[in-house]
C-alpha cells in the first residue's frame, strides 16, 4: 500500500512537461507564421517597380505644373503600355518601344465617396511639351497623337501632356502591361462578359462565342484589345469596352470572397503588384493598401467610367479632338473635386453612330444626382458633321511615327504646332459617355 502511494506525484510532472511542450509547439507555429507572412508580404513588396526619374524629371518642371485645389483628393494616371519587355510580353511580337495603349486618368474624392474614371484617347490630337528622354536628348514640342507623348519620352512626357490638357496636378502614375492585366484577370477567376455575336479576331488572339461566358487572362486581354472584330471598330466604342470591364474587375476584387478569402487574396495581391511600375508614393504593399482601404467603401454605382468628349479631327478623321467646352467643364469638376454625371448615351457632337439620346434620358452622378441629357444638334457645317473615324489603325512606319522623323498630323500648310480654331460648341450642358461598375458587362 505504501509503495502504491508513492507512485502518484510523478502524474502532475507529466502534465506540467506536455503543457510546456505544448506551449513551446504554439511559439513555434507562431514564428513559423510569421516568418512566411514576413516572406510572403516582402515578396509582394518586391514585385513592384518604383519609378524614380520620372519624379526626378518632374521637378524640372514643378514651376509649370498645376498646384493641387483641393487637398486629400488623388489624382492618379494608370498608363497600359505596349511594350513587348519583361516576362510574358515577347509573345505579342517584337514591335520595339513602347506605346500607350490605353491611359486613364483616376479621380478619388477627396472624401472617398467616389471616384471617376476617364479615358483618354491614343489617337487624341494634344500639344505634347518638349521632353527629355531617358539617354538625356531632348524632344520638339509639338501637337501629335497623344501616346506620341509616351513613344517619345516615357511616363514624365505623358504626365506633363496629361496636365497640359486637363490643368489637375497628378499625384501618381501606374504602369501596368500585358502580362500584369492578365494575371489579375486571373487571380480573381475571371471576368463575365456577353457576346451578342462569335468573335474570330486573329490579330487579338480572341476566338470566343456568342454568349454569356467568363473570360480568363489572355481572353481578357484580346477582349479589351480587340477593335474590329467587336463593335463598330472605333478606339472610343473599344475605350467603352475597357471601361466596363474594369468595372466589373473593381467590383469583382472588391467582393467579400476576395478580401476576406486569405487563399484568393494572396494571388491577387501577388498579380496586382507584379508588372507594376509606379512613383515612390504607391511603391510599396503597404501604401497601396493604405490608397485601397480608403476606397473600399465606396458603393459600386459610386466608381464610374467615362471618355473624355472627343470626335474626329477635321484634318484627319483618323484621329480625335476635345469637345468644346464640354472637356474642359469636366476637367474643372475634377480638379475642384465636384461630381461628374456620366450617360449610356453619347451625342452626336461625339462623331459616334446612333449617339442622338432620347430627350429625358437620365444619365447619374457619383453623389446619386440625377441630370437630364437634352438632344442636340450640330450646326451645319460644323465639325461634328464629319464621318465616324476610319477604321484604319494608326501606321507606326516611316510615314508617321515619331521615330521617323517626328512628324505630326496637320492640315497642308498650317503649323504642326497649332490646333485649328475652335469649333462651335454645344449649347446643351456636358453629357458624358459612361458606366458604373455596378453597371456590369452583361447589364
Amino acid at each position: 500500500m505504501h509503495d502504491s502511494i508513492d507512485l502518484l506525484p510523478p502524474a502532475p510532472r507529466r502534465r506540467r512537461r506536455w503543457l510546456r511542450w505544448l506551449a513551446l509547439g504554439l511559439v513555434v507555429l507562431t514564428l513559423a507564421v510569421v516568418a512566411v507572412g514576413w516572406l510572403l508580404y516582402q515578396r509582394l513588396d518586391s514585385n513592384i517597380t518604383t519609378d524614380t526619374a520620372t519624379a526626378n524629371e518632374l521637378a524640372r518642371y514643378e514651376k509649370e505644373r498645376p498646384s493641387e485645389l483641393v487637398a486629400g483628393a488623388q489624382n492618379i494616371l494608370i498608363i497600359g503600355s505596349d511594350t513587348r519587355d519583361g516576362p510574358g510580353n515577347a509573345s505579342y511580337g517584337e514591335d520595339s518601344g513602347q506605346r500607350s495603349d490605353t491611359t486613364i486618368l483616376l479621380h478619388v474624392a477627396a472624401d472617398r465617396r467616389g471616384a471617376t474614371a476617364v479615358s483618354l484617347p491614343r489617337d487624341l490630337m494634344a500639344r505634347i511639351p518638349a521632353c527629355r528622354r531617358p539617354d538625356g536628348t531632348e524632344t520638339n514640342e509639338r501637337f501629335a497623337q497623344f501616346n506620341w507623348a509616351f513613344e517619345l519620352a516615357g511616363a514624365a512626357c505623358t504626365i506633363r501632356t496629361v496636365e497640359n490638357i486637363s490643368h489637375i496636378r497628378i499625384n501618381h502614375h501606374v504602369i501596368v502591361d500585358f502580362n500584369g492585366f492578365k494575371r489579375l484577370v486571373d487571380a480573381i477567376d475571371g471576368v463575365e462578359v456577353c457576346l451578342k455575336q462569335a468573335v474570330d479576331d486573329p490579330e487579338a488572339r480572341l476566338k470566343l462565342p456568342a454568349g454569356r461566358q467568363v473570360l480568363l487572362g489572355e481572353q481578357a486581354l484580346g477582349y479589351v484589345r480587340a477593335r474590329y472584330s467587336l463593335g463598330n471598330g472605333s478606339d472610343t466604342e473599344r475605350m467603352g469596352r475597357q471601361q466596363e470591364f474594369l468595372g466589373a474587375l473593381f467590383k469583382e476584387m472588391q467582393s467579400n470572397g476576395v478580401l476576406l478569402n486569405p487563399a484568393r487574396l494572396y494571388p491577387v495581391l501577388d498579380a496586382a503588384t507584379s508588372s507594376l511600375t509606379t512613383d515612390a508614393g504607391l511603391d510599396t504593399l503597404r501604401k497601396m493598401y493604405d490608397l485601397v482601404r480608403t476606397v473600399r467603401g465606396i458603393p459600386s454605382d459610386r466608381v464610374q467610367f467615362l471618355t473624355v468628349p472627343r470626335r474626329p479631327y477635321p484634318y484627319n478623321p483618323a484621329r480625335d479632338e476635345l469637345v468644346q467646352p464640354d472637356a474642359d467643364q469636366l476637367f474643372e469638376q475634377l480638379r475642384r473635386d465636384r461630381p461628374v454625371s456620366v450617360s449610356a448615351h453619347v451625342r452626336p457632337a461625339d462623331g459616334k453612330p446612333g449617339g442622338k439620346p432620347a430627350a429625358g434620358t437620365a444619365g447619374r452622378s457619383w453623389n446619386g444626382a440625377e441630370v437630364e441629357a437634352e438632344e442636340w444638334t450640330p450646326e451645319p457645317g460644323s465639325p461634328a458633321e464629319y464621318d465616324t473615324p476610319s477604321p484604319a489603325e494608326p501606321s507606326y512606319g516611316p510615314a508617321s511615327s515619331p521615330a521617323y522623323g517626328e512628324r505630326s498630323i496637320a492640315p497642308p500648310g498650317a503649323s504642326p504646332m497649332s490646333p485649328p480654331a475652335v469649333s462651335p460648341s454645344p449649347t446643351a450642358p456636358p453629357t458624358y459617355e459612361g458606366t458604373t461598375a455596378a453597371h456590369g458587362i452583361c447589364g
